[in-house]
């Protein structure tokens, strides 16, 4: 393990007296014109995905635009805003500008009007219940991506060397698994996160339990990414020893910026690792939607409702049904494409499904309105289901065309 020294230099006697630079204060949401803000709070996860979505929402004309105002601390730190709103306790917020710029602002956290979270409250320490007069709405399906440095040469990796990396910890004797046998290289998530609650389950090392430095646990998914970019840069450190996790839509934010790759996985009682695509960079998530891929499940939001059992904030209302294709989106905008292009996975696009949410057994599933064609088309660029524009076009018997491709039923 390297050892970084730092030595203390003092000041020659004639040194000015340096005085450290004021911080800015933060800026109250409230003190800003956002339009139709909507509040929401939960894990870092699906924070790509709420940013691509908010930012084509600020493109809207007029009283259409709509700022989604988020703070992603962590699954279950977030799922806590929306269950014991407190309006003394001050939270900083994320929001994006119609160019694309993120910024930020703080408000009580008793105006947080939904949560995200990708595991269910169960996972969550004290398995917390969802409070009177909420519920939940499921989500597209996320993924948690095992990841590297892009010039790593490992390819693979399994459930019993998770096991071992996180459960004894990378240098520990007799136990290590080569490359990642360097507790500077390897970055997770803090305990109350959805990707290190599911991960931690998956592998049967508790979640408060992997044996880490403190510093090594992030607050947020592109701090992960970012420090197993950043080991693999460094000209003192080998690429192959850089490892992480975090969901599918950061994973494909760092790929595209060319900073990590993810790891084919193989679990338990597999015989052969898998990718959560078909082949890298195809972003078809072919073995999430058969099942094959273990890490994933589908993601969950949490709202106030009325007697209907409808979220009683229309604007929560809408961006729930945006997310899954319930409602029409406004002007041009495709909510769902938008999803699909950050790397989240519509449950019209899966063939399986954890019914329970978390790591609940995998059945297959039939979705009322299958969009695998759609999917594959908007993930991937390409689909071998055929084009159409009616079903009289469809080939196979019972095909129906569906969004532009000619599906099963």
């Amino acid at each position: 393990m390297k050892l970084i020294l730092r030595s203390l230099l003092a000041l020659p006697a004639a040194a000015p007296l340096l005085l450290a630079p004021k911080l800015a204060l933060a800026v109250p949401c409230a003190d800003l014109d956002l339009p139709n803000p909507v509040y929401g709070g939960g894990g870092s996860a699906v924070t790509p995905t709420l940013a691509n979505v908010a930012i084509a929402l600020r493109s809207l004309p007029g009283d259409e635009e709509v700022t989604i105002v988020y703070a992603d601390p962590g699954a279950c730190t977030g799922y806590e805003y929306f269950r014991k709103p407190d309006p003394l306790i001050e939270v900083t917020f994320k929001y994006w500008e119609a160019d694309g710029t993120q910024k930020s602002c703080e408000a009580p956290q008793s105006v947080v009007e939904f949560a995200h979270m990708g595991n269910t409250p169960a996972l969550c320490p004290g398995d917390v219940p969802i409070p009177d007069g909420a519920a939940k709405f499921v989500a597209p399906v996320q993924t948690i991506n095992v990841i590297t440095h892009k010039d790593s040469q490992e390819k693979t990796i399994n459930a019993e060397a998770l096991y071992h990396i996180f459960g004894f910890g990378p240098g520990f004797a007799g136990r290590t698994v080569a490359p990642w046998t360097e507790p500077g290289a390897i970055w997770v998530r803090n305990t109350s996160s959805f990707v290190h609650q599911i991960l931690a389950q998956s592998i049967g090392v508790p979640a408060a339990g992997f044996k880490l430095p403190q510093g090594n646990f992030l607050r947020d998914n592109q701090g992960v990414v970012k420090g197993v970019f950043d080991w693999g840069e460094d000209p003192g450190n080998l690429p192959d020893q850089s490892l992480g996790y975090v969901s599918g839509s950061n994973a494909k934010k760092g790929e595209d910026d060319g900073q990590i790759k993810t790891l084919a996985y193989q679990h338990f009682d597999q015989t052969c690792a898998y990718l959560p695509d078909s082949e890298e960079g195809r972003y078809d998530r072919k073995n999430v939607r058969s099942g094959q891929y273990w890490l994933w499940t589908p993601a969950w939001f949490f709202a106030n409702v009325d007697e209907d059992g409808r979220p009683s904030n229309p604007l929560v209302r809408d961006l729930i049904g945006w997310f899954d294709g319930s409602i029409d989106p406004p002007g041009d905008l495709n909510i769902q494409e938008l999803v699909v292009e950050s790397g989240d996975v519509p449950l019209c696009a899966m063939q399986a499904i954890r019914p329970e949410g978390d790591l609940s057994a995998i059945q297959s599933y039939a979705p009322a309105r299958p969009c695998n064609g759609w999917y594959e088309y908007i993930s991937a660029g390409e689909t071998d289901y055929q084009a159409c524009e009616t079903s009289d076009e469809c080939d196979g018997e019972g095909e129906v065309c569906r969004l532009g491709f000619c599906e099963a039923y």
